[in-house]
């Protein structure tokens, strides 16, 4: 895997930072990259079931939704976590219980529909029977405004100690609705010295953020399209539609998109139906940057099987895609005056595709000249050589570019590696020969590069930018 997302939605942070030092002593014995995405609760609408007994729910019999926690949770009553619901839902609307992480085909969720309202209890008409089993039940009305705030306090506070002092790369926004739930979310990490840096990916679970789309892909540093949410929230032919065309308006932002809940049926069988397997697929080719496993991995009896498999699929599918047709789209929808970067971007990867490179080789401190050359998804690896930069507050030194390596892992097509410091990035040209080799032999290394290759740089020296293509000899 590339990221390791830690969901704040259960297990508090001891139970996180166990799974982390398990994550670190990983990276140190595969000597494998890993990001760290932490995943924000949100206004995320619960049933509190605290004896844990299982709640037996008959289709067509009446239960009552009440914001009093004080309750015991019965298949007569069911407490919720929210004061304003019966503010929020009307007769006929919908509302769907289940499991964390639910496919809504179980029985181990239900759908309900609301009957009517009374004083603070909502009281509904069960649709379809079902056993509720665990101590917490997700709660997901249907395309209804939920007045919490996006960032509740205890993900500020799980921000500020947990991801403080983990150093974050990535915050799963959920529940992202406005292009304001973004800019709160980097204010408050603004305040927070090495998190200034933390990437944010707004989630997108519901009606309203996609109402709001467009604005939210400004602010964001890439987009998760919550498909579980956005398939109880929509109506299922739709969400197709949303899908392709929230991923093109990524690809075409050079944003990355991730989408989820792709092979559920792997969280308990070896392998995923045909229809999943068709959509790891059509994801990739629709333009996905990274697919986001998550009950299949969590809680999953198959994990490794199911990144094999999956890694497998997208493997497949890209070596078809058509990278041809990608580019000529994203240059002319880019359309000109290019900006300097992009056009610089743009003609590296013509040039790879040309000469037929094998790889393309990109000197970059900050991240973004190779972000946007993979934007283009040439159809050759792209080699992001980060160099760290030195920087200091008076008191002691700290290097950048681990931060912007981590990064890079989840846009498509980027490989990153870190320089070693004592190069810099624009310098002259005998450092930036050994910065070249300590590349190419990393491409040897893993197969990408063989003699006689032709390999395209794009690099900084002054302050121009310089594309040129190598012929690698024996």
């Amino acid at each position: 895997m590339s990221v390791a997302r830690f969901d704040f939605s259960w297990g508090d942070a001891e139970y996180h930072q166990e799974t982390l030092e398990n994550l670190k002593a990983a990276i140190k014995t595969t000597k494998k990259l890993c990001a760290v995405m932490l995943d924000t609760v949100g206004p995320e609408l619960q049933v509190v079931n605290r004896s844990e007994k299982a709640i037996t729910l008959k289709a067509d019999d009446k239960v009552i939704l009440t914001p009093d926690k004080g309750q015991e949770a019965t298949s007569e009553v069911l407490p919720i976590n929210f004061a304003g619901l019966s503010k929020a839902v009307k007769n006929g609307d919908t509302i769907f219980i289940g499991q964390y992480l639910f496919t809504g085909s179980e029985t181990t969720s239900v759908w309900l529909e609301v009957d009517e309202v009374k004083s603070k209890n909502v009281v509904c008409v069960i649709k379809n029977s079902a056993t509720l089993a665990g101590s917490l039940f997700t709660l997901h009305a249907s395309q209804i405004h939920i007045d919490l705030p996006t960032l509740s306090d205890k993900d500020k506070q799980v921000i500020s100690t947990w991801g403080v002092q983990n150093k974050i790369d990535f915050i799963s926004l959920s529940y992202t609705r406005h292009a304001e739930d973004v800019r709160e979310a980097r204010q408050l990490l603004s305040k927070l010295g090495d998190l200034s840096q933390t990437q944010i990916f707004a989630k997108i679970e519901n009606v309203e953020g996609l109402t709001h789309f467009d604005e939210i892909l400004q602010e964001a540093d890439g987009i998760i399209l919550s498909r579980g949410n956005l398939g109880i929230d929509l109506p299922p032919e739709k969400v197709f539609l949303f899908q392709k065309s929230a991923v093109y308006k990524c690809n075409m932002a050079g944003k990355p998109a991730v989408v989820t809940r792709v092979v559920d049926s792997m969280t308990d069988n070896l392998r995923p139906t045909r229809a999943e397997a068709t959509d790891v697929a059509n994801a990739v080719l629709d333009g996905c940057d990274a697919i986001l496993l998550g009950a299949e991995t969590l809680r999953g009896l198959y994990p490794i099987e199911t990144i094999s498999i999956v890694g497998k699929i997208c493997a497949e599918a890209e070596k078809v895609s058509n990278q041809d047709q990608y580019f000529k789209k994203t240059v002319k929808y880019v359309g000109e005056p290019m900006s300097h970067l992009e056009s610089i971007a743009s003609s590296a990867v013509r040039a790879a595709i040309k000469v037929k490179a094998s790889v393309i080789i990109c000197f970059t401190s900050s991240g973004r000249a190779a972000r946007l050359i993979a934007k283009y998804r040439p159809t050759m690896p792209v080699l992001s050589v980060v160099i760290p930069r030195l920087k200091t507050n008076q008191l002691k030194w700290s290097f950048t570019g681990a931060f912007e390596a981590r990064q890079s892992l989840i846009v498509r097509g980027l490989f990153p590696l870190l320089a070693d410091p004592r190069h810099a990035a624009d310098s002259t040209n005998a450092t930036n020969e050994s910065v070249l080799k300590v590349a190419l032999d990393h491409g040897k290394a893993s197969g990408v590069i063989k003699s006689h290759d032709r390999i395209v740089v794009c690099q900084k020296v002054g302050d121009a930018s310089v594309v040129k293509i190598i012929e690698l000899e024996d």
